[in-house]
């Protein structure tokens, strides 16, 4: 894909391509409070990507951590993942999950992906069709996953950066969660922000469930920009830290990674930072 988002009639446009696979992300039911008026519906053709169940460490004792690469080669080729499929993902919400899904894909090294900008709600409204969510039988993928451990940075390099400093932490989370000021969603998690980070809350580089235009991204960066720095982007879970780091490459190509743990890792291994 030349660009991370695709617009609803620019994927109009790609449904009759033999090599498209579109994916829904949706999250489960009510998670983190929202809930989607879609609920039920999907994009006629869509396949279900469960990225709480299928393609999330279950040993995890974090939510959302990234998966090995054999497990997620293993189930994306349930999707039909080839490794000359041309992917886009969208949620019910918008944007919520499917910058996520995203990131992961490019983190296991297939790149021709792209977010539906606005989701199945820019769907709906543009008039395209829908259908209710049906389980699909596709024929195997032979996707490859190759991690690129770059992309993925762990509670040891992220302390290590508080030291020296060669990177730069963007928190996703809200002002007040990252300012210690509002508690966090996770019961018994104190909130707070790690050494020397900046606050971009995720709502921030959003307009009715679309990235905005990329001059308000651009003022909304410009003093991350300027630190010049590789990024190491980080929410509550690893989630909502790819809706920004997405953000960000729509602006300029500048080396970016995920803590995958976040600061529900950072704050239980540190707990008097």
């Amino acid at each position: 894909m030349k660009t991370p988002i695709v617009t609803s009639q620019e994927l109009a446009e790609l449904l009759d391509d033999p090599k498209l696979i579109v994916l829904d992300a949706s999250p489960a039911t009510n998670v983190s409070g929202l809930v989607s008026a879609l609920e039920g519906l999907q994009i006629k053709g869509a396949r279900y990507f469960n990225l709480k169940d299928n393609f999330s460490d279950a040993n995890s004792e974090y939510p959302n951590s990234i998966p090995n690469a054999e497990q997620f080669q293993e189930e994306a080729r349930k999707l039909g993942v080839r490794k000359d499929s041309t992917i886009v993902v969208y949620d019910n919400l918008g944007i919520y999950t499917a910058p996520r899904v995203w990131w992961l894909f490019n983190t296991f090294g297939h790149k021709n992906i792209a977010v539906l900008d606005g989701g199945l709600p820019a769907w709906v409204a543009a008039g395209y069709p829908t259908e209710k969510i049906t389980k699909k039988r596709v024929s195997l993928g032979n996707f490859t996953a190759k991690l690129n451990t770059a992309m993925v940075k762990d509670y040891v390099s992220v302390k290590e950066n508080v030291e020296t400093g060669n990177e730069l932490v963007v928190d996703a989370r809200s002002s007040g969660r990252f300012n210690g000021t509002a508690p966090e969603p996770r019961e018994g998690l104190r909130s707070g922000s790690i050494p020397n980070s900046v606050n971009i809350p995720f709502e921030n580089v959003l307009h009715e469930g679309k990235y905005k235009t990329k001059e308000d991204l651009t003022e909304i960066f410009k003093e991350v920009f300027a630190a010049d720095k590789p990024l190491v982007f980080s929410c509550g879970s690893g989630l909502t830290a790819c809706i920004i780091l997405l953000a960000s490459t729509l602006l300029q190509e500048k080396t970016a990674s995920v803590y995958d743990g976040s600061w529900t890792e950072w704050a239980q291994l540190e707990p008097n930072d």
